[in-house]
């Protein structure tokens, strides 16, 4: 896949993906900063049952500006989108079919939770268009779930990931997140190897983030609960490619693992990538031929615009090259392939020699991170990015 930022590439060579933001949660976890509503929050002037029109005519809208261009993929987030009636998720994929196009092979994601699914949402999914699930598990520790905010049984995952094989999703990924306070390596270990024996054909794992203005920061900052140091959170990220990579699944990029090439998420590839993409609903952030747009973020404010026919549009920023480069490397060197060394200025490839010296990176004409050297990711762009 070309990179927008490798040089100039016209309309038609980038690929399109489409993403659909679904605001919606059952219970708002302590952790999470993402635009999402439990039902309570939503107010007057927005409600589940009218979502799916909402997104469809935001559809219509992007078929006026793209046309007829044929979508690669597209990922359904949140949020937790299965919260919605799963024949609602199928007419927004339908809108997309009928104003823009799908390609004949493209891939169609949908995050759930692990109790928003049952079997008959499932296959009727599958039946409407979906090819892949990403199941939120977080964790098999229930312990560690309570700290996180998470409601589900973990004796529901394997269920859920059951029935998805069943309905015959094409491929099943799983997420989980490392760091929680009060876990442990066992504990963690044991998330892993329940991961593993799900067999699952993706999992993502991702360190815990303490975001400013969420509940979990307020706690930490009270000193109710302490996050664990650096050298532990290592420690867990070693554990889980040691793991998950004698389990079968190859990483691919920092906290990605698959099970071969087909089965990594081409919508985040996209991202990784530079290419361009289409953000349906409330706060959804989009980016074509290098212009940056962003959605209203309130899903009341957002419906109401497009009832009376207005632009959702809250900001925008057009990416100049430098902007565009220093993306690249950010994002490309998180790659399995590695960063192209032509996407480095002259001080950037003055600072390889020494993080070769250092055992952070390998190569000659791409650069590709050592283990030692994903561990040390941010460090490593920043100084090539001096």
């Amino acid at each position: 896949m070309q990179s927008y930022a490798e040089g100039p590439v016209t309309e038609g060579d980038r690929p399109l993906g489409v993403y659909v933001h679904v605001p919606f949660c059952s219970v708002r976890c302590g952790y999470c900063d993402f635009n999402t509503y439990t039902a309570d929050e939503l107010g007057e002037g927005a409600t589940r049952a009218t979502y799916a029109s909402s997104a469809i005519a935001e559809v219509r809208r992007a078929a006026e500006t793209l046309g007829r261009r044929p979508v690669e993929t597209v990922f359904f987030g949140g949020g937790t989108p299965t919260q919605l009636p799963a024949d609602d998720l199928v007419r927004v994929l339908r809108a997309l079919d009928e104003h823009l196009g799908l390609a004949r092979d493209a891939e169609v994601t949908t995050e759930a939770n692990p109790d928003s699914v049952t079997p008959a949402s499932l296959a009727r999914l599958r039946e409407g268009g979906f090819t892949r699930i990403s199941f939120g598990m977080q964790s098999a520790v229930p312990h560690v779930l309570a700290t996180l905010d998470r409601t589900h049984d973990p004796a529901r995952v394997p269920q859920a990931v059951r029935w998805a094989r069943e309905a015959g999703f094409e491929q099943v990924s799983v997420d989980l997140i490392y760091g929680t306070p009060g876990e442990s390596v066992d504990d963690w270990r044991a998330t892993l190897d329940a991961t593993v024996a799900l067999e699952p054909d993706h999992v993502s794992a991702y360190a815990l983030i303490v975001e400013d203005g969420t509940a979990f920061a307020r706690k930490v900052r009270r000193g109710e609960v302490v996050m664990p140091d650096d050298d532990e959170t290592a420690d867990k990220y070693l554990l889980a490619d040691a793991v998950l990579s004698d389990a079968g699944l190859g990483w691919y990029e920092l906290s990605n693992w698959a099970r071969d090439a087909d089965a990594r998420c081409r919508h985040n590839l996209l991202y990784w990538h530079g290419a361009d993409w289409w953000g349906v609903g409330p706060g959804a952030h989009s980016h074509l031929a290098g212009r940056r747009w962003w959605n209203v973020k309130h899903p009341a404010a957002y419906a109401q615009r497009l009832e009376r026919g207005e632009s959702v549009e809250a900001g925008s920023e057009v990416v100049d090259a430098a902007g565009r480069r220093l993306e690249q490397v950010m994002l490309e060197l998180r790659l399995r392939e590695g960063l192209p060394l032509a996407a480095l200025d002259a001080a950037g490839r003055a600072e390889v020699p020494d993080l070769v010296d250092r055992g952070l990176v390998l190569g000659d004409e791409r650069l590709v991170l050592t283990l030692e050297g994903r561990l040390l990711a941010d460090a490593v762009v920043r100084q090539l990015t001096p």
